[in-house]
Order: structure tokens, then sequence, then C-alpha cells
């Protein structure tokens, strides 16, 4: 069995290219992180949703025209990485181009599966193609997180807020004392590429002009690939301190989704955000921010806010700022 559909996207063809392979912009309509060899023989590996990973080997490539690969997800064994074949072929439209992807190799169970998120997406690319956004994909989201799963959803929500980061929102403050926006990319990536290569990720060097997400996203998505490989078991020589490979999961959770609160309340905007995912990393927090650890001066005090607050609002003042709607 085999899932086909065509969709009309109003850019040209080696534009629609960069939007189905390059991983800034598969980030903005169908993964929460990719890595992809864009290469006959290469291989690729795509988080779609938290916990769900796509992978397998770029089978064909046309630049500009078409691209195949071979699919599948880890850990299912009825359609393994490589085990099913993706086609997509761009062709010249008035206007536009039309994207034509093809899902071959799947029984018919699998194949009324993948419809449903295939049309989930490509609706999605159409959106971004349309409007310029696709806005946060919810689709597919874990009734239950652990730290993985949570740290993959809060990279979700930090990378569409780090799009909006160009070069002069540089010197605005932050709700970090002493850090602007600046100060807070420098911060966020070298917390992130601690621990990436406490799991022993060799990470690549800063380039300070590059787009604030791409800065990000270098370290941020390899670490998140370690750990998933890594596990939660074990501990984890941060070189300050061996810490349970747990505690340090938590500490990633916070870094992604308070300080993309920190960039959205440095620009102006309201972070989005599901109050589920905000509870969780609320609830990761308590277990990581204690007495000692505020005394040491990496969190303020606790604010205060009413109980009724937002999620968000509740994890803000927990790690020692002010909510927008405190």
């Amino acid at each position: 069995m085999s899932y086909t559909k065509t969709v009309y996207l109003p850019v040209t063809p080696d534009q629609a290219f960069d939007l189905v392979t390059q991983p800034e912009r598969l980030r903005r309509w169908m993964t929460i992180s990719a890595r992809v060899d864009l290469r006959a023989g290469g291989d690729f590996r795509w988080t779609v949703v938290p916990g769900a990973y796509a992978g397998g080997t770029v089978t064909e490539l046309e630049p500009g025209r078409r691209v195949a690969f071979g699919w599948g997800w880890e850990g299912n064994e009825e359609v393994s990485p490589g085990s099913s074949d993706v086609t997509i072929t761009l062709e010249p439209a008035d206007g536009g181009t039309n994207v034509t992807l093809v899902h071959a190799g799947l029984s018919a169970e699998q194949e009324a599966m993948h419809a449903q998120g295939w049309d989930h997406y490509l609706e999605r690319l159409v959106a971004l193609a349309e409007k310029g956004d696709a806005g946060l994909d919810v689709w597919g989201m874990p009734e239950d997180f652990d730290q993985l799963k949570g740290a993959d959803a809060s990279w979700a929500v930090l990378s569409r807020v780090l799009t909006a980061v160009g070069p002069e929102a540089a010197g605005l403050s932050t709700p970090c004392e002493d850090f602007d926006v600046a100060a807070l990319t420098n911060h966020l990536r070298g917390s992130i590429a601690g621990i990436g290569t406490a799991l022993g990720v060799a990470l690549p060097e800063d380039d300070p002009a590059a787009p604030t997400e791409l800065r990000i996203a270098a370290v941020v998505e390899p670490t998140l690939e370690a750990f998933d490989r890594h596990g939660l078991e074990g501990e984890l020589d941060m070189g300050f301190a061996v810490l349970p490979a747990a505690f340090v999961a938590n500490i990633l959770n916070l870094e992604l989704l308070v300080h993309a609160w920190d960039y959205a309340t440095a620009l102006g905007r309201k972070l989005d955000v599901s109050a589920e995912l905000s509870e969780y990393v609320l609830g990761l927090a308590k277990a990581t921010i204690s007495d000692q650890v505020r005394a040491g001066g990496s969190f303020a005090e606790q604010t205060i806010v009413g109980e009724s607050a937002h999620a968000l609002d509740r994890l803000v003042a927990f790690t020692g700022r002010v909510p927008v709607n405190g």
C-alpha cells in the first residue's frame, strides 16, 4: 500500500525544496529537531513529535526537483528505519510549485496511520508557504511526559520563539538579571553545550554571526539526540560535579522552557505553550531548585502568584521571575 498527495505551494521549486529538506525549514512545519546529511546515501533523523523519531537514508537527490528517503521509525518493528520509501517530487506550476509526496511499502493499517500524519503535516507545509507561519504544532503531544519528551516539547516552544530573535534584539533587556538578549544567548548556548559535552557530543564551534535560532539549534539538537540514546539512568560528569542523568535532564527542560519565556518577554510576545507542558516542567523545577541552589545564586527567591495562575506563570515565578500577568 502507498499514500500519495499533491499540494500547491506559492513558492519556487528551489524554495519548496528547502522547505522539505533543510532542518531550519523542517522545524517550522513538521519536525521538532532535524538532522539531514543531504546526499544520496546520507542518513537523517527527525524528531516529529516528542519521543517519536523518524530515520533512515537519503536514497535519491535532485536539488529543486526530487528527494527520496528510505523511511521508518526508531523502535517500530513494522516500519523500522529504512523499511519504507518516501519520495517527494517538485514540479513548477502557475506561480508556484506542486509538491507530490508518495509513501510506499506500507501495510494497509500502516498506510492509514501514516495518511493521518502526512495529511496533517502537508496542511502545515501549505500554511507555512502561504502565511509564513504554520503555528506551534500540538498534534501528537504525549499525555504523559518524561524528561526526554519534555525536553523535545520544550525545544519546540523555544525554537519557535528564536525565529523571531533578529540582530536588532541583541541589546534588549531580559528577565534574567544582567542579561540582555545577546548575553542570554551566550549563556544558554554554553549551558546546553555543557550538557552535550557530558554526553560525549562533539559540538560545532559557535558562529556569533549566525541567526540565534541556528546557534542554539546547533547545540540543542545533538544534545537531545545523545540524551535519547543515553537514557535517564546512570550519571554524567558535568565538569563541576558528577550528577544523576535524570537530574541533568531536569536542568535541560528548565533551560529550554524557562529561557523561552525570557526571550518571549524580552520581545514583548506571549509564549505559546500548553498548560500540560508548563505543569510538567514546574514539577521538575520543584525537584531541582532547592534552597541551597537558590543560595548559590543560580535562581532568585520564588515570587508569589495565585494558585489559579497559568502553569507557565507559576513556573517562572518559582524560578524567581515576575510573571507578566503576575
